[in-house]
């Protein structure tokens, strides 16, 4: 008997390990003919102006030069960035407040002019010869003083440079309040602008075709930029073309339309000739995205045995200079802070305001580490405001099995938290640590922080979300697999892989995942973003797959004379149900149904499907400091995350994603930082030594475990995980050193610099 091999839940080999660790991977570089004419772009240098003039006569001399457009050359045709899901319906479409050139310049590093050479040396020998005149306005870069009246008016549509503000108001807060014997925590905190800092750089390159706009880029979103280039170009986006390679990383920032319009606009001004667009490092820092910074106000109304009375939050988010993502960020984050700790009487303002600083974007978490850096530093606030450990007043009090959100309709189905933090605690030894760490008084002290999270999968019923799967019998038995949703080097091809061969039937050796994405070819799908890759393709691959199936089974009828219902596909083969005996091989079957001159027949199918539902992931950090008190240094330890994401689909991948967010929130919590001087608006360390990147070197064993309850909302059992590896962790970083030394310190990165502050307002130093 045939016993049946499960791919779904194994540690399988990365179906793009070979082609990546010898170097044979093609990406967005690799793939421009090295006649492509080079493109460079032209950046403010103010942080608020209007360009009243460009002198290009000294970089059009300049042997090389073919090109040189200004702000007064392009198309005036307004249109959005964000990677969001387009709708029909006005109110849901994202703002379209970018041209291709910018002829009202709103941050340090804004787009003024373009060149077009032959070759780099002359493109950037033009940049630099290009004059421009300004008329300089004021600016402002803090996001509270950006609200005041009078303050520079970035976008005139939108007064007080508020681009949007959303509330929440459950129960009767004002009331609550007031019920006696009520302990009052309060607090601000602050997370910084951060950036990517993925590996490889934005790059794309533009050429036309038989009357059409071909882009290739290092996308997240192939179709959505597809729209966009359509939309900016003013042209219709059956016209565009967009084809995604091998992607050296995104977290987000690719989840923005960010030179593909530009680029394609170049090739059609030099005669649809090959024309490429690659940003330096520099420029990825300042005039690509960045992570929002957000200020965070709770208060808290809390009784002595720690439950809520009333709650009140107010965020804001600096937006810089442009919409982009815009206020979905903030809006997300602010969701969180009923749920987490659910209490019946809440008041909550989100406000996304302009300001003169880089324009921030989606990144990994998206909104969930800023609100988690507040929420959960404010929870340690309020444990130790009521006498209880962190530890314990989390686990009375995080969100209980059965809880429902109103809007999203999700449900906790699972006693999550308690299974998460149990893990956890056992891991870093926790209680007998909390007493070993208690009442230090030296200078070197040790300390161990707790921090939970709250993660949505997906953007439903937010946004629209949908996925279509595309599946071919080959020759050989094998399948070919294309999504629209888009590996970008966390793996997603491998877990597409698995899942497909779990519903067919066949190992996952022959499954053909097609990486690159094409949107003349590949099936609609929004992207990755969100979370909701594994979760949101599952669902169309679970059905196309059975849809395949089916097709086979109804073959396999007619060759082996049994019945559809009494067969399967068991390990590539097919067989009998009743006794598993092996009838024919589905390479057989697939041959035999490609080149019969009597029953000749192409195996495939296609499907897409629009999900209507959204699942919970949850997890926490455990985090372990050791606090130089003299020297402000914290330095981290010991740290474990620990997670549940459904059913995991490829463990080894599921840790690899584990410990990518951890780094990232390392380095969040303890060195990152994009300053901008306050006289002038411009980025001080936009590049790779001043910015303080976390490195392995920094970091100690990097824990990561698993909690596996399977999510009944989803085709595998699975739901997010690419993002929640960074939201919990620098709170926990931040309540360890908070234990150390019992000084509180709410703002984040936790540099000497900020330290040495708090130290000194609180006497130790």
């Amino acid at each position: 008997m045939e016993e049946r091999e499960h791919a779904v839940g194994k540690n399988v080999k990365r179906v793009d390990a070979f082609e990546k660790v010898t170097g044979r991977a093609k990406y967005t570089d690799d793939l421009c003919d090295k006649s492509a004419y080079v493109a460079k772009i032209l950046h403010s240098t103010v942080a608020h102006g209007i360009v009243k003039s460009v002198d290009t006569a000294e970089a059009e001399k300049i042997p090389g030069v073919v090109k040189v457009v200004t702000c007064f050359d392009v198309p005036k045709y307004y249109f959005p960035t964000a990677g969001h899901p387009w709708s029909t319906e006005p109110a849901h479409q994202d703002v379209s407040d970018r041209l291709l050139l910018q002829e009202h310049v709103r941050f340090y590093g804004d787009d003024v002019a373009a060149v077009v050479a032959e070759n780099e040396v002359a493109a950037a020998q033009a940049v630099r010869a290009i004059k421009v005149e300004y008329e300089e306005l004021p600016f402002v870069l803090d996001v509270q003083k950006a609200m005041e009246d009078g303050a520079p008016q970035i976008h005139e549509e939108f007064p007080n440079n508020i681009l949007k503000h959303t509330s929440i108001r459950n129960g009767n807060y004002e009331e609550a309040r007031k019920e006696p014997g009520l302990i009052k925590v309060e607090g601000w905190y602050d997370t910084p602008t951060v950036q990517h800092c993925h590996i490889e750089n934005f790059i794309c390159y533009s050429y036309m075709e038989q009357g059409r706009m071909v882009v290739v880029s290092s996308t997240q979103i192939p179709h959505i930029c597809r729209r966009v280039v359509g939309q900016a170009l003013g042209i219709p986006w059956g016209k565009v073309r967009v084809i995604k390679p091998y992607i050296g990383g995104g977290f987000g920032n690719k989840q923005d339309i960010l030179y593909e319009p530009l680029c394609a606009y170049l090739s059609t001004v030099v005669g649809g000739r090959l024309v490429k667009l690659d940003v330096s490092r520099e420029e990825t820092f300042v005039s690509n995205r960045v992570r929002h910074a957000i200020r965070t106000h709770i208060i808290s109304y809390v009784r002595p045995d720690g439950s809520f009375a009333a709650r009140k939050i107010e965020c804001f988010s600096d937006q810089g200079a442009y919409a982009s993502h815009g206020h979905s960020i903030a809006a997300k984050g602010m969701g969180a802070f009923p749920q987490l700790y659910p209490c019946p009487n809440v008041e909550g303002d989100a406000y996304t305001v302009f300001t003169n600083k880089s324009v921030a974007g989606a990144m990994r978490g998206y909104g969930i580490p800023q609100a988690m850096f507040a929420v959960e530093s404010h929870t340690d606030d309020v444990a130790k405001a009521v006498g209880m450990s962190p530890f314990e007043f989390r686990w009375k009090y995080l969100m209980p099995k059965g809880f429902t959100d109103g809007f999203s309709k999700n449900v906790n189905y699972f006693d999550t938290f308690h299974q998460c933090m149990e893990k956890g605690k056992a891991y870093i030894d926790y209680d007998r640590k909390m007493k070993e760490y208690a009442d230090q008084t030296g200078e070197i002290r040790k300390g161990i922080g707790v921090a939970a999270f709250w993660y949505n999968t997906g953007v439903w019923p937010i946004s629209l979300e949908t996925s279509a799967c595309r599946m071919v019998l080959n020759q050989d038995g094998s399948i070919q697999v294309q999504v629209g949703e888009t590996e970008i080097g966390q793996g997603a091809d491998t877990a597409f892989a698995q899942m497909a061969a779990e519903t067919v039937g066949i190992p996952v050796d022959m499954v053909h995942v097609v990486t690159n994405q094409d949107t003349d070819v590949t099936p609609f799908g929004t992207g990755a973003y969100a979370s909701r890759q594994t979760y949101m393709a599952g669902f169309s691959i679970n059905q196309t797959a059975a849809l395949l199936k089916n097709r086979i089974l109804e073959a396999a009828q007619e060759l082996t004379r049994h019945t559809k219902e009494s067969l399967d596909v068991v390990n590539g083969n097919i067989i009998r149900r009743g006794d598993g005996e092996v009838l024919m091989s589905l390479a057989d079957l697939a041959l035999e149904k490609l080149y019969s001159l009597t029953n000749n027949g192409h195996l495939t199918a296609e499907s897409s499907y629009q999900a209507k539902t959204n699942a919970y992931s949850f997890g926490c950090t455990f985090a372990e400091v050791e606090v130089d008190i003299p020297a402000c240094r914290a330095t981290l330890t010991n740290i474990v995350n620990v997670h549940d994401a459904g059913q995991l689909i490829n463990p080894s991948l599921a840790l690899a994603q584990v410990h990518g967010g951890m780094s990232m929130g390392i380095g969040y919590g303890l060195s990152e930082r994009l300053i901008f001087d306050e006289r002038t608006g411009k980025p001080l360390n936009n590049n790779l030594l001043d910015y303080k990147l976390s490195t392995f070197m920094d970091h100690p064993h990097l824990e990561g475990q698993f909690v596996e309850n399977y999510e009944p909302t989803s085709a595998y059992g699975t739901k997010a995980l690419g993002e929640p590896p960074v939201c919990s962790v620098a709170p926990a970083i931040r309540n360890a050193v908070l234990m150390a030394t019992g000084v509180a310190v709410d703002e984040i990165p936790l540099t000497p610099h900020i330290l040495f502050k708090r130290f000194k307002e609180e006497g130790l130093v």
